[in-house]
């Protein structure tokens, strides 16, 4: 059993070398526990030498609840600075992303944490922020850092060789309701699978998207389906020259039916004519 004061706090505070050096407590608000690093030799990163400690701005970093009541991390960073003139490095703060990425607002397992709560657990971002006593941005800023990399795993998309675009009416927004929409990727080589969502109807938006995937990946869509929309054809015909340009049968017998039935009056023949004939 752990009885050391200063150790207990550490214990509580779960972060690797940090050292508790004070909780504040005040009614209403969230818990805060200022932090710091236990690291007390630095070298300079441009000529080795011992670095000095030039001042210690506090960062404040949302934090995860701590005995049913919101909390917040202050670590006061040391700001170094290297005593050689010589050296062009100057001065930089300490960072530790065990404790929290470089300009991040919320800790590490805390960011971690609110990923899990929206995307697995499907809670509102506005409930988590409540939860930590902390800004919707805040928690949807970590929520995006975090689960990016998830999302956007090259090993994701595998080879296609039927490859669809088509748009879609995403939101109306504002006082006008003006629609925005988007622009769906799908491979269509055997079931369908959603490989992406970019915003617009625009050929720009697939377009890079196409090009920022492998050459062979790209040499291996044998064929392009669309929606009869001018972007999309130009999209393939720039992108995906090779492929063959097929419109999906729905576009094509909508339009079959939205066309205008245009009637021909056929003429009796001249009197003439017919006497001739005669």
């Amino acid at each position: 059993m752990e009885t050391n004061a200063t150790r207990m706090c550490a214990l509580l505070v779960g972060l690797p070398d940090v050292a508790v050096i004070g909780v504040e407590d005040r009614p209403g608000e969230p818990i805060r526990v200022h932090v710091e690093t236990t690291v007390e030799v630095e070298g300079c990163a441009g000529c080795g030498t011992r670095a000095w400690v030039k001042d210690r701005p506090s960062v404040e970093l949302a934090d995860l609840p701590a005995f049913g009541r919101p909390a917040t991390l202050v670590w006061r960073k040391r700001r170094w600075r290297c005593p050689e003139p010589a050296c062009g490095v100057g001065t930089w703060t300490e960072t530790d992303p065990r404790i929290a990425p470089v300009r991040a607002a919320m800790t590490d397992r805390a960011g971690r944490w609110v990923t899990v709560q929206v995307g697995r657990e499907g809670r509102t971002v506005a409930d988590v922020a409540r939860e930590l006593g902390c800004d919707w941005h805040t928690v949807m800023d970590a929520v995006v850092a975090y689960g990016t990399p998830l999302v956007e795993d090259p090993a994701r998309i595998g080879p296609v060789t039927a490859l669809g675009l088509d748009e879609t009416l995403f939101a109306r927004i504002g006082r006008w309701r003006t629609q925005h929409w988007c622009t769906s990727i799908v491979d269509l080589s055997g079931p369908s699978q959603l490989l992406d969502v970019i915003p617009g109807r625009t050929a720009a938006g697939p377009t890079a998207w196409i090009q920022d995937q492998p050459a062979a990946w790209q040499a291996g869509v044998r064929w392009g389906v669309l929606d009869l929309s001018g972007p999309y054809r130009k999209t393939f015909t720039e992108a995906l020259a090779h492929a063959g340009q097929v419109a999906d049968p729905f576009h094509v017998v909508k339009v079959r039916h939205e066309a205008p039935c245009v009637r021909r009056r056929v003429r009796d023949p001249p009197l003439r004519a017919v006497a001739a004939a005669w």
